[in-house]
């Protein structure tokens, strides 16, 4: 028999699905996010539930070492949960509207310096088909800050000797320049190890089973040579989206060019990174000004 939690979360997910126009990743992890809620709370009654739950659960979150971006987006997910569930009156009082969602400046995102993505880059070995896949990946990452579901869908007629095409949120479409080191690094794993093409139009990197290689494998692939080369930080394939932006900001690219390449809809998403480099222009002063 199906409880009320669970009846309640699939009218949920028809709501924002029909009413909110979310992506389908979006709705996926709303989905988790409201399931591990419930989990994590254990209630039936939804009238009992307090402001001071909720701050249990952020709690419970920040204790298990959840980034704060995704804290952000399990709030949120939190909040349009009870917004929906006051629209169908099962409460009478909307808990989400105590709690705000952090604001993205505040969520400064984990980047890599120089030396570091240079270390993590040199780990792959381009001796098999494995090594030579990932080199290409992880170089293609930090030459683009693509987001890594955007580089599982690349089809290998995306990529060109200076530009690669990829498909972001919402199906739209971008054309970002590429350096000579990632497309050094495609050449070797596409001539080398990516055998014969059977589609004109088939997936750019693959698995050992000839399948277009998934997020989770990328994720992991990019916490193996972490390890190995001596980074500490808790980083994952956003991580290099995060220092390619960094890295760009800090050389003097403009925050509207930067904008284009990552795709953001909003600038204000994008103005997230002068925060990172802010403090290092205050470093410089301190340390350089005759009058700091």
């Amino acid at each position: 028999m199906q409880s009320t939690f669970e009846r309640l979360k699939l009218d949920f997910l028809d709501y924002i699905r029909s009413e909110k126009g979310l992506s389908s990743h979006t709705i996926e992890a709303y989905a988790r996010d409201v399931q591990v809620f419930g989990e994590t709370l254990g209630f039936t009654d939804w009238k009992k539930v307090t402001p001071e739950h909720i701050l249990v659960f952020l709690s419970h979150l920040k204790s298990k070492n959840y980034a704060s971006s995704t804290i952000c987006r399990m709030l949120t997910a939190v909040k349009v949960f009870f917004r929906f569930l006051k629209k169908e009156g099962e409460i009478t009082l909307d808990l989400g509207r105590y709690f705000d969602t952090p604001k993205l400046w505040q969520l400064i995102p984990e980047v890599l310096t120089t030396d570091e993505v240079d270390a993590l880059l040199a780990q792959p070995k381009l001796e098999d088909a494995i090594g030579a896949r990932d080199k290409a990946i992880l170089e293609l990452l930090y030459a683009t800050g693509m987001r890594v579901s955007e580089l599982c869908f690349l089809k290998i007629t995306d990529i060109s000797d200076t530009f690669v095409k990829v498909r972001g949120k919402g199906k739209k479409e971008r054309v970002i320049p590429v350096g000579k080191k990632a497309i050094e690094a495609l050449d070797f794993y596409l001539i080398n190890y990516r055998g014969e093409v059977r589609e004109e139009n088939g997936p750019l990197f693959i698995s050992p089973r000839g399948k277009a290689i998934d997020r989770i494998t990328v994720y992991n692939r990019v916490k193996v040579y972490a390890k190995k080369a001596g980074i500490m930080k808790s980083i994952s394939p956003h991580t290099l989206r995060h220092s390619f932006a960094t890295h760009l900001l800090e050389n003097g690219a403009d925050l509207r060019l930067i904008q284009d390449m990552l795709g953001h809809e909003d600038i204000s998403t994008t103005d997230r990174y002068t925060h990172v480099t802010g403090n290092r222009l205050k470093n410089a002063f301190k340390n350089f000004h005759p009058r700091p």
